[in-house]
């Protein structure tokens, strides 16, 4: 069985998967924000399956705002969403974008979370169950 995900779906995901890796990145501005960056990004990536199609590339066109609040009214929304279609449309799917996103988190915290890293892990894994 082939899944097609329409260009808004992909678009969903992407925002969704991209955002995660930066709120992570923004929360650990402190300590070093570039590299849980490039370390959620290399997990990111590093997706199987439909979810590592899509997910390969990086979101067109999106205004990510001026703060992490603004960054997060835009991506703990997506994450929900994009569970509850792939639970629709490819329910397989939906356990490994959930399982991706949360190998970023974790990434993202090069095995050493803080205070700030950990609030926003607890909220990704929030919006990704709350579908």
């Amino acid at each position: 069985m082939t899944i097609t995900l329409t260009d808004q779906d992909q678009h969903t995901l992407r925002l969704a998967g991209w955002g995660a890796v930066f709120l992570m990145s923004a929360a650990d501005a402190a300590g070093s924000a570039h590299k849980a960056g490039t370390h959620g990004s290399i997990a990111l990536t590093s997706a199987t399956g439909l979810v590592g199609h899509v997910l390969a590339k990086a979101p067109k066109g999106v205004k990510y705002g001026k703060n992490v609040a603004e960054l997060a009214d835009q991506v703990l929304p997506a994450l929900t969403a994009s569970i509850g279609l792939l639970k629709q449309q490819a329910p397989e799917e939906a356990d490994n974008f959930r399982r991706t996103v949360l190998v970023c988190v974790e990434a993202a915290q090069q095995g050493r979370p803080n205070p700030t890293t950990t609030e926003m892990a607890r909220k990704i894994t929030e919006a990704l169950d709350a579908a």
